[in-house]
């Protein structure tokens, strides 16, 4: 082989070298920003998760707070209830 038959296949083989790196960087970066795009979108939904975790429970607090009042004048009731059975009997 002459010299300028060794500088083409070096050259061929650079340039199939380039064009490989330069796929697998497109498709490696390409992979990393879908997955930050679908971490994004996951966290979101963990986000709105939380947030109606949090009003649901603050929901709730509020009706424990109300039926606690309810039992409570229940409780009270049933005390002067049973001192007037008391009183008849």
């Amino acid at each position: 082989m002459s010299d300028h038959d060794w500088t083409e296949v070096v050259g061929a083989f650079g340039v199939f070298a380039l064009l490989i790196s330069v796929f697998t960087v497109t498709v490696v970066q390409f992979a990393k920003t879908r997955r930050a795009r679908f971490a994004g979108i996951r966290e979101e939904e963990y986000r709105h998760l939380a947030e109606t975790a949090v009003r649901l429970q603050e929901s709730n607090e509020r009706l424990l707070a109300t039926l606690d009042g309810r039992l409570g004048s229940m409780e009270d009731r049933m005390t002067a209830l049973e001192r007037v059975l008391r009183e008849v009997d």
